[in-house]
This record gives structure tokens, C-alpha cells and sequence, in this order.
């Protein structure tokens, strides 16, 4: 057990641990207002056990149960209109740790509250939530979040349709940006080819083509070494010849670390 697990994150541990087991009518037996003051440490054991191997959506439901004949799911949903910002976002964490689906519309209007943590407190909630709802409100307020933050987000609520139907057709230059991204934050080696497609393709704009060299950088996939090298061989943008070589540079260290 980690030193720094405070005590409500070790009793929430136990509850998740006997949920995931399967043992009967597991009751969280916690006050909202300590989960609410904790949200951080709780919020992390959650999502560490939701991302357990083998927990599935029976898991999820287990869990999603357990906290919900409590009572503690409804009194999270009603903390995400507190008038302190601090409660907010304490409420949008657990949400998203929790999965709540039901909080994605009130989550969504929270990615645009006045409180800039509270902003950002929900943006990663819509990431952790996801689902095609999550998507959408995610790209409908595209221009006003921050690219890497939108990115990020997006990263982690896009399915792969979500991811295929948004490189088809992006709602705006910046989205199409951001969904390039994401594919290189997921390691999407599926990816590699309909990006090398983006990057050569000029009439995409340029910076959908800067991030999409940029991304097939992070997937790391030693196939788009060629095709990176070509562009920072012949293409005629500078910035596109400047971001490719770089990205070049890093898939050959990375086959170069593969061999060690």
C-alpha cells in the first residue's frame, strides 16, 4: 500500500476491491462531503481500479452499483452545480473517475465555467467519460479550449469510429488538428497510413499536415520512415520539410533504441 494513501482512499480501495470480487450488496458507507474533499487521492484509486485487467463493464457496473446504493452518485451529480468552484471540480473529478455517464451533459456545460480550473477539471472528465456525446461537446467548443488540452481530451473519449469519422470529415481546421494529435498521444498505429496520406497531402492545410508528421513521431511505427524522409527530402513547405525531418530524426533513434 503506497505510504502517501490517505485512510478514506485505503476504505474506498476495500469497497472497490470487494465490488470487483463480486461479493453482494458491497455499500460504499462514506459521506459525499469526504469524497468531495479527498476527490484527488479517491478519484486515482477509482481509475486505477477501473483499469485493472479483467474488470470490463461488469466491473465498471459493479463499481457504478456500489457507489449508487449509497446514494453518493446523485449527490455528486447535484455537487457539479455548487456554487464553489472548488466543490465543481472536486465533483467533475470523481465523476469522470467514476464514469457517470449520466454527468456527461452537466460536465460538458462545466468545460465552459468561469473557474479556469474547473475548466480543466472537466475537460479531463470528458476524457475519462468519453462516448460519442463526450466527442461531440468536445469538438463543439473546439475553439475555445486550448489545442493540447483538446488534444488530450480527445485522445482519450474517441473511439476508433469516433477517430476514423473525424480525420474523414473534421468540423474546422483546429479539430482536424487536435484529432491528428490524439492519434499520436494513443500510439495509433493503425493511423500510420491515413496520416502519411495527410502529411503529403497539401491540400490539407499546413498545420493539419505539421501535426500529423508530429504525431506519426509519437506512434514511433518504424513504416513511416520513408515517407517522413521523403517530405523533408522534397517537400516544397519549409515548415513541413523542418517538422518531418525532426520527426524522421526521432523514428530512427526509436528503431536505434528498439535494437539495444
Amino acid at each position: 500500500m503506497p505510504a502517501s494513501r490517505s485512510k478514506l482512499a485505503e476504505r474506498i480501495d476495500r469497497v472497490l476491491n470487494g465490488a470487483l470480487a463480486g461479493e453482494p450488496a458491497v455499500i460504499a458507507n462514506i459521506s459525499a462531503a469526504d469524497l468531495l474533499e479527498e476527490s484527488t487521492p479517491v478519484a486515482n484509486v477509482i481509475s486505477a481500479a477501473l483499469a485493472r485487467p479483467g474488470s470490463g463493464l461488469s466491473g465498471h457496473w459493479r463499481v457504478t452499483e456500489a457507489f449508487r446504493h449509497s446514494g453518493l452518485t446523485d449527490q455528486m451529480l447535484d455537487a457539479l452545480a455548487a456554487g464553489d468552484p472548488a466543490v465543481r471540480s472536486a465533483a467533475c473529478r470523481l465523476c469522470g473517475a467514476m464514469r457517470l455517464t449520466e454527468s456527461v451533459p452537466w460536465i460538458g456545460d462545466l468545460a465552459g465555467d468561469p473557474d479556469p480550473l474547473v475548466r480543466w477539471t472537466a475537460l479531463r472528465a470528458l476524457g475519462q467519460l468519453g462516448g460519442r456525446r463526450a466527442v461531440e461537446i468536445l469538438m463543439a467548443m473546439a475553439e475555445k479550449v486550448p489545442l493540447h488540452r483538446l488534444a488530450l481530451a480527445l485522445s482519450r473519449a474517441a473511439s476508433d469510429l469516433d477517430i476514423e469519422a473525424l480525420m474523414r470529415q473534421p468540423p474546422s481546421e483546429k479539430a482536424a488538428v487536435a484529432t491528428v494529435l490524439a492519434c499520436g498521444l494513443r500510439k495509433d498505429t493503425l493511423r500510420v497510413a491515413p496520416l502519411l496520406g495527410i502529411a503529403h497531402d497539401r491540400r490539407w492545410p499546413k498545420q493539419v499536415r505539421l501535426a500529423a508528421c508530429k504525431a506519426l513521431a509519437m506512434i514511433g511505427d518504424a513504416g513511416a520512415t520513408d515517407g517522413l524522409n521523403q517530405l523533408a527530402t522534397d517537400d516544397p513547405d519549409p515548415a513541413v520539410k523542418a517538422v518531418a525531418s525532426r520527426a524522421h530524426r526521432r523514428l530512427l533513434k526509436t528503431a536505434v533504441r528498439k535494437k539495444l
